[in-house]
């Protein structure tokens, strides 16, 4: 039986190399805790009033385009024919496959937008947007990035959405997440109706840096206390004019860009595939290239 005396636990008062032993673990264990969270300071900040949160929409709030949903929305209310649906679908699919922009792509769309809606009131776009957005855009939200949304919301900060899409689908998109606004590209109209012309350019890459700049000097918010977040380097002027930028399903070039810069990043795609080539799921890309199929084989057995 003293054989086996070892398993048995013995009380043992505490020795002077054992106090130092304790002394030393839980200072370590301090120093610790407070070196991590000075790595990770507490963020969002709860109550900080100059700070702000800026998105980027498509593929970083949402799956796809916003303009090229909202296209669709149109062509079901018969706003322009078949030709225009199959242009659209291909775009959205080109846009899906790549998880790129392609300037000439988002500017034909864009021209194309403006053609269709030239006439109309801008009431009726904006009744039609949340028909939309019921339709085709509230399941391509991406649960992650909208999660990030409302952690700044419930520390008490004010959220933008920051995007090429016009600015009346913009905000119905930001009203249905609850966000504070959202800055988009402005169509103009006279009267209350569209001409079919822009007012100035499309709200894209530079011009969306100098969109945040202006709001911020409005609102007196201190842009280094701000955070934002995109898909795209072609955003990166916006994602390095706030002191928390964040790289989301990132494109190859933002990623290699947030890699070097130590910026965070965060992919809500699935599959190694999606978030190497930027598909945010297989069986969209097969329902948007079917749909595309199907629109030109419509349209020649129309013809």
């Amino acid at each position: 039986m003293a054989a086996l005396g070892w398993l048995t636990p013995r009380r043992r008062s505490a020795t002077a190399r054992s106090v130092l032993a304790g002394e030393a673990s839980a200072e370590a264990a301090r120093k610790s805790t407070q070196e991590v969270s000075e790595r990770e300071p507490e963020f969002p900040v709860p109550g900080d009033e100059r700070a702000a949160a800026f998105f980027d929409l498509d593929n970083t709030v949402m799956q796809g385009a916003a303009l090229f949903h909202f296209g669709r929305g149109l062509y079901k209310r018969k706003f322009f024919d078949t030709r225009e649906l199959a242009r659209f679908a291909w775009q959205q699919a080109w846009f899906r496959l790549a998880g790129v922009e392609d300037p000439e792509h988002m500017q034909e769309a864009r021209d194309s937008a403006l053609s269709i809606v030239q006439g109309h009131r801008v009431s009726e776009l904006q009744s039609i947007g949340e028909e939309i957005y019921d339709e085709y855009m509230a399941e391509r939200i991406w649960p992650g990035t909208r999660a990030l949304a409302q952690a700044h919301l419930d520390a008490g900060q004010r959220v933008w959405l920051v995007t090429a899409a016009p600015v009346e689908i913009a905000t119905v998109i930001a009203r249905r997440l609850g966000l504070t606004g959202a800055l988009g590209t402005v169509a103009e109209s006279v009267d209350g109706v569209y001409t079919g012309k822009l007012v100035g350019e499309p709200l894209h890459g530079p011009a969306k840096a100098e969109a945040v700049r202006a709001l911020a000097l409005a609102e007196g918010l201190d842009l280094s206390r701000c955070a934002a977040y995109s898909d795209s380097h072609n955003d990166i002027p916006m994602l390095s004019l706030v002191g928390h930028p964040y790289a989301i399903n990132p494109d190859s070039k933002l990623r290699k860009h947030a890699r070097r810069m130590d910026w965070r990043l965060r992919d809500y795609r699935t599959g190694r595939k999606a978030a190497k080539v930027g598909i945010p799921a297989a069986a969209g890309v097969g329902a948007v290239a079917g749909g595309t199929a199907a629109a030109i084989a419509l349209h020649r057995k129309r013809r």
